[in-house]
């Protein structure tokens, strides 16, 4: 099958400590926002991002005795500026935009990562084709059309485009088009449609993927498609506050959302469909590997001609 080699530093940083924090004093109530707003990048259509966190966001407001509102996102870029412009107060990353977050200033700092149902906190990006399609190798797409997901997505484009290097394929010259198609659902759609040729996914493995939450939905069978290419172990996404907020604020919220699998198992079961153990803390250290990434992707971007 495919191998599981840890390359993008899934154990490192990992932050100690998600104590138990009391409500928001009142004495830091005038310094806190009124409403806090929680945004998510897109990884799945805004209907199944609705679906999926509004329960999520009703019950960090009564947890926290102050209005959280979900925003869905439009692209990745969205989450990134909402939080540098301190609109977005909680965001759920990927593990590139949120380095890509950090790396453009935004004053946040990560609390808690996710952690797969067999215990391990890492990922892999997938290349996929069509089952039936004559491709055994990347190599045999020559002039096809690639889709990536989104340019701050980790296993939609950063760690694609980094596999491609390593393999002497510059994507913008190789393929007929390189098509953004906005997440992870849509590279699939687009796959199926024959809009794409091989798409960039993100795979946990053979029991868990974005393609495996679209059959479960009667969105596509996952039989349909092969797997051409499997990456390293990727850290695991997470989430993030503003370091602005109130530092009660920031240990309630943590306490919260540390606390919500435990507390409320149903809910939290539904965000990942029974298939993740509860988050665990996490510290900004564990994606410096994530940086040096997307820093060099994004020289290999600069040198396109």
């Amino acid at each position: 099958m495919h191998s599981r080699r840890t390359l993008l530093g899934a154990g490192a940083g990992l932050a100690a400590t998600g104590l138990f924090a009391p409500r928001l004093a009142r004495a830091q109530a005038a310094k806190a926002p009124a409403e806090l707003v929680f945004a998510i990048i897109p990884a799945e259509n805004a209907s199944g991002v609705l679906e999926r966190w509004s329960p999520f966001t009703d019950h960090l407001s009564k947890a926290l005795g102050t209005k959280v509102v979900l925003r869905i996102a439009s692209d990745y870029a969205a989450v990134i500026e909402g939080q540098r412009a301190g609109n977005i107060h909680i965001a759920s990353y990927g593990p590139a935009s949120f380095a890509r977050a950090l790396k453009t200033g935004a004053p946040i700092e990560a609390f808690c990562i996710e952690v797969n149902q067999d215990g391990t906190k890492g990922y892999h990006s997938v290349f996929y084709v069509k089952k039936d399609s004559p491709y055994k190798k990347i190599e045999e797409l020559k002039g096809k059309n690639l889709g990536l997901v989104d340019p701050n997505s980790t296993s939609g484009n950063n760690v694609p485009r980094f596999a491609l290097h390593k393999m002497g394929i510059n994507p913008d010259q190789f393929f007929g088009k390189v098509i953004y198609t906005g997440s992870h659902e849509n590279a699939i759609i687009a796959l199926q449609q024959g809009t794409i040729d091989m798409a960039a996914n993100w795979w946990n493995n053979a029991e868990e993927s974005n393609l495996r939450r679209m059959e479960r939905k009667g969105m596509a069978q996952y039989d349909d498609f092969r797997i051409l290419y499997t990456s390293d172990l990727i850290v695991n996404s997470p989430m993030a506050y503003l370091t602005t907020l109130p530092a009660e604020l920031r240990a309630a919220i943590r306490s919260a959302v540390l606390e919500l699998p435990q507390t409320q198992p149903a809910l939290f079961e539904r965000l990942y469909d029974g298939k993740a153990q509860p988050w665990a803390p996490v510290d900004n250290a564990a994606y410096q590997p994530v940086i040096e990434l997307i820093t060099f992707v994004d020289g290999l971007r600069r040198q396109k001609s």
